[in-house]
């Protein structure tokens, strides 16, 4: 195993360039396999979960989702404190940021960094209560694609370019994931969810801070300082990739309600996602970044 380790990342090293030593033995870092394998796991209870719940009543797990809801919204609050204090402190460089000239600020955004790759991991569970409570619809191609690739992008980030530049579209998810999940540990509270009026604004939410991300990475490509260019050209190319998948869900979940609902009005035959007990398109959690 230890060959197979030592073999893979000279391979790795060899077409990416040199890890960074500063995060050299930390927790998951050194060997790509418990990710992958994790990763790989998460894939297998997706495809299984739903199988073994198809005949077995759903669990409720409303303690459970205000318990993980309101941790998650504390780690992304911690997470987000940390990268942006280290950035001002560090006086980062909102257009490019290397990994070498802030030595205190880069080691503490390199600590939140890790955790921000652990809590990948953490939300796996997201997915999981989906499962257990059988809201398979809720399992989507978006869902599931996000989650597996973010757990492993950022296991490369933090071993590669663990710090600088990278450090904007984490404070900005984070930031994002504290709105996102105290929203759900609210909803998890039956006698919150009628004055839960701006689940729709998360999407939105969640598109803005995709598009900022791509201006952020497109300057360091403009006004280069050192960071590595093909990092962020991946970045800007995986924004798009949500970009995309993102507004086709927006579209699908709240702009043809609109139009279903005024077609509805004009006496059409159209339902507004009632009909026979099934429920609307545009009230179907999404999960995701």
């Amino acid at each position: 195993m230890a060959t197979f380790n030592e073999n893979f990342n000279s391979h790795l090293e060899f077409w990416i360039g040199p890890k960074d030593p500063r995060v050299r033995g930390w927790l998951l870092l050194d060997n790509y396999l418990p990710t992958f394998a994790l990763t790989v796991l998460y894939l297998l209870i997706v495809w299984v979960g739903p199988k073994y719940m198809k005949n077995r009543p759903p669990f409720s797990c409303r303690g459970l989702l205000l318990i993980y809801n309101v941790g998650l919204t504390l780690l992304s609050l911690y997470m987000f404190w940390e990268l942006a204090s280290a950035a001002w402190h560090g006086s980062y460089n909102l257009y490019c940021q290397n990994t070498h000239s802030a030595p205190e600020a880069d080691i503490k955004v390199m600590k939140a960094l890790w955790w921000y790759y652990f809590s990948k991991l953490i939300e796996f569970m997201d997915t999981f209560f989906f499962i257990l409570r059988k809201n398979n619809h809720q399992i989507t191609f978006l869902h599931i694609y996000h989650h597996a690739t973010m757990f492993n992008i950022w296991w490369f980030v933090v071993n590669w370019i663990p710090c600088g530049h990278s450090f904007f579209g984490a404070t900005i998810n984070s930031f994002v994931h504290i709105v996102m999940y105290l929203y759900y540990g609210l909803s998890s509270i039956p006698a919150m969810r009628p004055y839960l009026w701006w689940k729709k604004y998360l999407t939105q939410l969640q598109l803005v801070q995709f598009l900022l991300t791509v201006v952020q990475s497109s300057s360091a490509v403009i006004w280069p300082c050192g960071f590595p260019i093909r990092w962020t050209c991946f970045q800007i190319s995986y924004m798009f990739t949500l970009i995309i998948l993102f507004t086709n869900f927006y579209f699908q979940a709240y702009k043809k309600r609109i139009v279903s609902s005024k077609e509805h009005q004009n006496g059409s035959s159209a339902t507004t996602g009632h009909a026979n007990g099934t429920e609307n398109y545009a009230h179907k959690k999404l999960r995701v970044d």
